[in-house]
């Protein structure tokens, strides 16, 4: 993942070394090192440690709570944008960091690009693995996104009106 954003205290950075790898399908043989697991493959390893080393990807599907039992030790959950069209994982990341008190590094992977960075950093996102064939340096001006919002989000939980 070469076009990882990040953002660190606010300020949104172009990762040009990122140590996790995403495995998009489950396989017999993992490949060595930070692995970033589906769903069901991180649950099955997950049983057997105490505590997980691995990061965690949901897919639009998956449940949010089933993570609640591992959220103190969790490294790093990825939400999937399979289509630019399917926005469920920004209800995913709200729920995560407003319901559940995540944390942790939230990253969007899948389809992701410029245009949604600004609403994904509004719904909790910190990290965004940006497609292969899209620019990250074009990529970070997304993030400076809206100078001004009118409605509550995960970073800002009150509305303009109230901020007056």
């Amino acid at each position: 993942m070469n076009n990882l954003l990040r953002l660190r205290e606010g300020v949104a950075e172009w990762m040009r070394d990122d140590s996790w790898q995403l495995v998009r399908d489950a396989a017999d043989e993992l490949p060595t090192g930070q692995l970033i697991l589906p769903l069901s493959q991180w649950l099955a390893r997950s049983a057997k440690a105490t505590t997980p080393r691995e990061g965690v990807w949901l897919g639009p599907d998956d449940e949010v709570e089933n993570l609640t039992p591992w959220l103190t030790n969790l490294p790093l959950i990825a939400l999937d944008f399979p289509s630019f069209r399917d926005g469920r994982a920004y209800s995913q990341a709200y729920l995560l960091r407003t319901r559940l008190g995540w944390k942790g590094e939230l990253r969007a992977i899948g389809d992701v690009l410029r245009d949604q960075l600004s609403h994904m950093r509004q719904c909790g996102f910190d990290a965004f693995a940006v497609r292969e064939d899209k620019s990250a340096e074009d990529a970070l001006k997304g993030l400076a996104g809206m100078s001004v919002l009118y409605g509550r989000s995960v970073i800002e939980p009150r509305p303009l009106f109230r901020r007056r």
